[in-house]
């Protein structure tokens, strides 16, 4: 045999054994070059010290996972965790993973030779008019047959394990999306807790602003019974206190529908008594907040990881496509053994195999495999768009976050002056009041000015609170890269 020979037929055995995969090669993209997600995102945030007050400063790196226990809050924590625990929609995407994985290993059994037994028996009579079916003038007989089947598709172009990655990539998809199922529901139990906390708050200012309103309305009307008060001035206290008192049904919705939706994320039904709610007061807010890089984002939110997931999908989609274009090599063998009865069923004069070989070629398919080959090249470029768009949306995503943050501050600020402008007026007009200068009417308005500024104050400490924690979910939410297992 020549070397030219030798060579070629090296290459053919290589060929036929080995094979290559057709199709791309997935690769990861590249990170992106961009350094910051806006022009102020490493500026400091002060504010005033108190409930989510005090100034956050940025920490390099990514969020370490737990990163609600910084609120310090117990009953922030006893939420979350139950809420991991049993919320539904969790367990459902956790199921979810389980098909997937089950899917792909079962997809992997392409990968090796197809193994069957069989075993059967048969009474039978054959017509006297052919020779007999055994080897012996029998007519009516039995016979038993035992045999073991091999099958098995040599992968030459790929097909096989192009089907298998691409199995594989449909479990990463699934895996990162249960990943963010879960930091999605840590926040949003995290921002319900905070909002019916708010809710409580502004229901109790709300109340006593009532009860002010109100005895504002008796002393108008005593004052009127004395003629010191006109009748116009009696109306618009009453128009005031209806005003005031319109007020508390959407507070009290809003607040039940709070309770009810932190019902539901922590797999309870409304009608069941919830756990402890959170208080305002034993809430710290996080002073140290994580910022990493846009190069390192990509790494760590799992619904970028799902979407480059997704695009590797989309990627042996498209070798999948041509290798259905290709030869199909198939090699078959079965072994067994007939015999008229189960005791000589073994002999080695009843055996019987058999081997074989195929090639299938597609010839004509109605233009179906190359119409399904542009389908899944387009189905990549499509991939590849949504994947470019997660990540914008994700940067997008962290810089209105980091917005949300420094005019929170900003609001906060002006909202404790707000507040202690308005103490400060309520203390003057009591001590004028006391000093017989203004009529008590004038001590109720004061202290309605700060009772509304109370309220602010309230909703400005929970907008903090809440976009500190959506921070944390863009950032990646305490998720940390994990490779889902093999």
């Amino acid at each position: 045999m020549t070397p030219r020979i030798r060579t070629l037929a090296a290459t053919g055995i290589a060929l036929l054994l080995g094979g290559c995969a057709v199709g791309p090669n997935f690769h990861a993209p590249a990170a992106p070059a961009q350094t910051a997600y806006d022009h102020d995102d490493k500026v400091a945030m002060p504010a005033p010290a108190g409930i989510a007050g005090g100034t956050q400063h940025w920490v390099e790196g990514a969020p370490h996972d737990g990163w609600w226990h910084a609120y310090g809050s117990a009953a922030l924590d006893t939420l979350i965790d139950e809420a991991l625990k049993a919320n539904t929609d969790l367990a459902a995407a956790r199921a979810a993973l389980k098909v997937a994985h089950e899917n792909w290993q079962a997809t992997r059994g392409i990968l090796v030779p197809n193994v069957d037994a069989g075993l059967g028996t048969t009474r039978a009579r054959s017509s006297q008019y052919l020779s007999p079916v055994l080897n012996a003038s029998q007519f009516t007989y039995s016979l038993q047959t035992a045999q073991v089947n091999v099958g098995y598709s040599l992968d030459v172009f790929g097909l096989n394990r192009r089907t298998v990655e691409q199995a594989r990539a449909q479990y990463d998809v699934q895996a990162f999306q249960t990943e963010a199922a879960r930091i999605s529901l840590i926040n949003n139990v995290a921002a319900a807790a905070f909002q019916e906390a708010s809710l409580r708050a502004q229901l109790a200012a709300q109340d006593r602003m009532i009860a002010i309103q109100r005895e504002t309305l008796g002393i108008l009307k005593h004052q009127q019974d004395v003629g010191q008060a006109a009748g116009a001035d009696v109306l618009a206290q009453e128009a005031a206190l209806a005003q005031a008192e319109a007020a508390l049904p959407p507070l009290r919705r809003a607040a039940a529908q709070a309770r009810d939706l932190i019902a539901y994320l922590t797999g309870r039904s409304a009608a069941n008594a919830l756990p402890d709610t959170i208080d305002l007061n034993a809430i710290t807010l996080p002073a140290d907040l994580p910022l990493s890089l846009p190069s390192e984002l990509v790494r760590q939110r799992p619904d970028i990881r799902a979407a480059e997931a997704n695009l590797h999908v989309a990627s042996a989609g498209v070798g999948i496509a041509i290798a259905n274009r290709l030869p199909q090599v198939t090699l078959s063998a079965s072994a067994g053994g007939s015999a008229p009865g189960w005791s000589s069923l073994l002999s080695a004069s009843n055996a019987f195999w058999s081997l074989g070989a195929g090639l299938t070629q597609p010839i004509f398919a109605g233009g179906a495999l190359l119409h399904r080959e542009r389908g899944a090249r387009a189905a990549y470029e499509q991939a590849d768009a949504q994947y470019r768009s997660t990540v914008l949306g994700a940067f997008q995503n962290v810089a209105d976050t980091l917005a949300a943050l420094r005019t929170d501050a900003e609001a906060l600020t002006t909202a404790v002056h707000a507040r202690d402008a308005a103490a400060a007026s309520q203390a003057v007009a009591r001590r004028q009041f006391e000093q017989g200068q203004i009529p008590f009417s004038g001590v109720l308005t004061a202290e309605t000015a700060l009772r509304q500024a109370e309220q602010a104050l309230v909703q400005a400490q929970v907008a903090r609170l809440t976009d500190t924690a959506a921070l944390f979910q863009a950032l990646g939410g305490g998720w940390t890269e994990v490779t889902p297992k093999r």
